[in-house]
């Protein structure tokens, strides 16, 4: 097993940036993010990526890596961040991986599952299917053949109901399953975890102040200058948040509307978050991330 490392998790808003920051200025350390959206250049605003004085603080890696074009998995991320921690630990610091992208900390810590390689006919009738029904109702028909990972993923994220509903075909067993029994095998790494949470009430009003802050600060215009540059279709731009600003951004809503939205599905994306940290097998406890800074 490979040296020790912190893992800083847990829900969006929560304060995970400044508490492992607080961790790496005591401990020695560096951060290794784990965001999906923050991984990508030109995401700066909507993915609350750590401002300037925070980077020049403390070392960061893994932040504007990519362009948004260029396809980052949770294995291609796993392999970025080895890389990242072997070199922390040959300068004798701490790495401290921070972020709330669940699937790509189990990439890390615990690697990932082998299952069967897509199937192109079963693929192209299921994506098939997602466009006559629509992604909720292939969502809807998940979630009774493998309520576990249903439960994890949006009733949007195509992709990953499109695969799950694939692996289930080819393997007979659901792949919340398939997980579960992965998880129990030995970690890549030890871990020090942490899981970042806050009381319900307090951690919406810092939602709904964050986005508020977000807009000021100029996303509308990064939303504009990521399509004019990249077009709609990368893949971090229809994450949350971002999807419903671009809906605003090609007129489909008000920007009011807008912010109501990505209020919105930001809350529920903390839920699931919350339920997928409560069952990876991670360790740690969930605590509020002033106790982190003391």
């Amino acid at each position: 097993m490979s040296a020790r490392i912190v893992v800083v998790a847990g829900v969006t808003a929560a304060g995970k940036t400044a508490a492992a920051i607080a961790i790496a200025r005591r401990r020695g350390g560096e951060l290794v993010g784990a965001d999906s959206v923050q991984v990508y250049r030109g995401f700066d605003v909507g993915s609350a990526k750590p401002t300037a004085a925070e980077l020049g603080e403390v070392r960061h890696h893994l932040i504007d890596v990519a362009d948004p074009d260029a396809p980052i998995d949770a294995a291609t991320y796993a392999a970025l961040a080895d890389r990242a921690i072997a070199g922390i630990l040959a300068r004798g610091r701490l790495p401290i991986v921070v972020g709330g992208t669940g699937l790509w900390l189990r990439a890390l810590v615990r690697g990932l599952v082998e299952l069967p390689k897509p199937d192109p006919a079963l693929r192209a009738a299921l994506e098939a299917e997602a466009e006559a029904v629509g992604d909720a109702a292939l969502h809807a028909r998940l979630a009774p053949l493998d309520p576990r990972y249903a439960a994890q993923i949006h009733p949007h994220d195509r992709r990953r109901i499109v695969r799950a509903l694939e692996v289930l075909a080819q393997t007979g067993r659901p792949l919340g399953e398939h997980l579960a029994e992965h998880a129990k095998g030995a970690p890549r790494y030890a871990t020090e975890t942490y899981l970042l949470d806050r009381p319900r009430a307090e951690l919406y009003a810092r939602l709904r102040a964050r986005i508020d802050a977000m807009i000021a600060a100029g996303w509308v215009d990064e939303v504009r200058a990521i399509v004019a540059r990249w077009g709609r279709d990368v893949r971090p731009l229809h994450s949350v948040g971002y999807r419903q600003l671009l809906a605003h951004v090609e007129g489909e809503v008000s920007l009011e509307e807008a912010a109501r939205l990505a209020y919105k599905a930001t809350r529920i994306y903390t839920r699931r978050q919350r339920t997928w940290f409560t069952g990876e097998p991670l360790g740690g406890a969930w605590c509020e991330a002033e106790t982190l800074g003391r």
